[in-house]
């Protein structure tokens, strides 16, 4: 069974991710994978800074995440030149860790630009992570430390919440507590684990 996870920016995708992985799926995480095809010696971050020139990297040669972020958040044609060098790297590392898994396992990638690359026929099923967008801005701000105008460019370059809903096939509201987020996630694996089977 192969799981698209996506969701907004500081939906809470991630724990719920987290969440998944506990309650015994196996999932591929396309944030991890990208800072792994874009780590110090790798072909990705050559290409990236060929593309954007060596002040994207820290002192000691790491790509610089928030200096890259003011830089592509801010400019869609820049945006476009980093998720090509990145995304196919991507997508080839996590069908690898997928063949690995074993064939009854329920696989989820995490990945939060699945709307927006069109991905989502790529999955058995879809899972949308969503919060209010005030949510998302408090939570970005105040956990973050983004300034508001950052955290709404990061938003505005994303899917809309309407967008992703369209392709999911199961919405976790993240408002509640963590018990309840841990409950409807427990409840979305069952059904999932009840169409594998």
């Amino acid at each position: 069974m192969r799981v698209g996870l996506t969701g907004g920016v500081a939906s809470g995708k991630s724990t719920v991710s987290a969440i998944l992985a506990e309650l015994g799926a196996v999932v591929v995480d396309a944030d991890q994978l990208a800072r792994e095809v874009v780590a110090p010696g790798t072909a990705g971050l050559r290409e990236v800074v060929e593309a954007f020139g060596p002040g994207v990297l820290t002192r000691d040669g790491q790509l610089d995440r928030p200096a890259m972020g003011r830089l592509v958040f801010a400019d869609p044609a820049k945006r476009a030149v980093l998720e090509g060098i990145i995304h196919p790297r991507v997508r080839a590392r996590g069908a690898e860790l997928e063949a690995a898994a074993g064939a009854d396992a329920v696989v989820v990638h995490d990945i939060p630009l699945l709307t927006e690359t069109g991905q989502a026929d790529r999955f058995d099923a879809v899972i949308v992570v969503d919060v209010p967008a005030a949510v998302q801005v408090e939570r970005m701000t105040a956990l973050r430390g983004m300034s508001e105008q950052d955290a709404l460019a990061r938003m505005a370059a994303q899917a809309t919440p309407e967008q992703r809903r369209a392709v999911a096939t199961y919405v976790i509201e993240n408002t509640g507590t963590l018990e309840d987020l841990r409950r409807r996630v427990t409840e979305v694996l069952e059904e999932l684990v009840g169409r594998a089977g």
